[in-house]
């Protein structure tokens, strides 16, 4: 089983502020809801068996445009949500969305954040690999916008991200620095399994780096592959957006 699960759940402050009013920023459009993040993510040319979309913000608005805009998928749409999201980070909609998985006899997950545009010839690659993947993209890495991870002296990966967007730190050697897609796919379920069940309640409070990380650390390097998105944006404001357009 194949299992797409991508979060949502987020108060979208920075691109409600660039727009000039309160909004769901997976679902904005200007035109026509097939410009929607959201729409153009689930219609990717990638079958899964299962979307779970773990929302917070305007939950209904986004179970009403599941229903709406994707009723030849509803057997497959799995509407999670996250009521923690204005308290606790990003990890928690994983924790909500992985909680949901491990009910599921799923054999791989990839899992996406809902704010990103995504070149399709890139995405099936990462949906396609036989191996558990870690996405880049070729912006430059800034701590007022990226998600950066690096490599130790060891060859395990180690996330870098600011939450306040003030400065990164990276406090040791390192091999490589990338700036993340932030998009991954786990496709070992029983060391995915693992180490959702070895998370505290306090580790899911904080960034969902927290479980990308350990469960890369636990994944051997011959079963994990980076493939960069030749096309990538992070949709923060409503300008982001229009150039994915």
């Amino acid at each position: 089983m194949r299992v797409l699960l991508v979060t949502v759940a987020g108060l979208s402050s920075r691109f409600s502020h660039s727009l000039g009013k309160d909004c769901v920023k997976c679902l904005y459009h200007e035109k026509k809801f097939e410009e929607s993040l959201l729409w153009r993510l689930l219609r990717q040319p990638v079958k899964f068996d299962k979307y779970i979309i773990v929302g917070g913000y305007r939950f209904g608005e986004v179970k009403e445009a599941l229903a709406a805009h994707f009723s030849d998928l509803a057997p497959k749409l799995w509407p999670v949500y996250n009521e923690a999201y204005e308290t606790y980070g990003s990890g928690y909609s994983l924790f909500c969305g992985m909680k949901a998985a491990m009910t599921l006899p799923f054999d791989e997950i990839v899992f996406a954040e809902g704010d990103l545009f995504l070149d399709t010839p890139s995405f099936v690659k990462v949906c396609e690999s036989e191996k558990s993947v870690i996405t880049s993209n070729s912006d430059p890495i800034t701590a007022a916008k990226a998600v950066a991870y690096y490599y130790d002296l060891s060859g395990k990966v180690r996330y870098l991200y600011d939450t306040g967007h003030d400065a990164l730190t990276i406090p040791e050697p390192f091999c490589a620095i990338y700036n993340s897609g932030q998009v991954w796919k786990f496709a070992d379920a029983d060391a995915a399994r693992a180490c959702f069940s070895a998370m505290s309640e306090a580790n899911w409070r904080g960034t969902n780096l927290v479980y990308v990380e350990n469960y890369f650390r636990t994944i051997a390097p011959e079963a994990q592959e980076v493939i960069p998105f030749a096309a990538w944006i992070n949709c923060n404001t409503v300008a982001d957006f229009r150039k994915s357009l």
